[in-house]
């Protein structure tokens, strides 16, 4: 499949990679570190109960970041794509070349039971080391998607933990002074704010994520 892909006419090899520069928007939201980095800034909205910042200064906070941090593959994926594109202006072939580091990523953030799971599914057959030749990146794609969200609500949860402890604690004093009618999230909201910034809550957290991909 993979040589009469390469093999064939290059108009309709220019085709054939325009269709796939259509789903660039869904690798870049669900093959990169990009799914990670919004999930976990939602959920930190969600616990302190406030909407902002904006979405879209968030969204463009979560791409930045993402360029940040993989850039070196970004840059991989360029040269490895651009060598046999060069050679014999093979179009599939350097879509091909170029989404290996893409590929080696995911798989170093992909846990080996989810990756089993779609490898057999696929293969019916026990899956070989991750770093297999015979894995494509979309047989990884699903299974990077998986891991990806377990592990950003894994933070989600740690980074909830005190806002919620925070909440109890205004609802228990709340309760204790006969304050019934009085909503503990009013009161507590400027205490969320000022306990995230005392501890330079953003540097924390956007650290913690960069670093957790090195």
């Amino acid at each position: 499949m993979d040589s009469a892909l390469q093999n064939m006419n290059p108009v309709l090899q220019l085709l054939t990679v325009m269709t796939l520069f259509s789903l660039l928007p869904f690798v870049f939201c669900c093959m990169t570190c990009f799914l990670r980095f919004t999930i976990v800034f939602s959920l930190l909205k969600t616990a302190m109960g406030v909407q902002v910042p904006p979405a879209m200064v968030t969204i463009g906070l979560c791409m930045i970041l993402t360029f940040y941090t993989m850039g070196g593959v970004f840059q991989q994926c360029y040269e490895r794509g651009s060598v046999p594109y060069q050679k014999n202006q093979n179009l599939i072939m350097a879509v091909d070349e170029g989404s290996k580091p893409l590929k080696e990523f995911m798989l170093k953030q992909t846990r080996e039971n989810d990756l089993a799971f779609f490898v057999e599914l696929k293969y019916k057959t026990p899956p070989k080391a991750p770093i297999a030749d015979h894995l494509t990146i979309w047989d990884v794609a699903p299974a990077y998607i998986l891991s990806e969200l377990k592990t950003a609500f894994e933070i989600g949860f740690v980074v909830f933990v005190p806002f919620i402890v925070l909440d109890l604690v205004v609802a228990n004093i709340l309760l204790a002074l006969g304050m019934f009618m009085l909503s503990p999230t009013i009161i507590s909201l400027p205490f969320k704010l000022l306990i995230f910034i005392a501890v330079d809550g953003w540097a924390l957290i956007v650290q913690g994520l960069v670093q957790s991909y090195n």
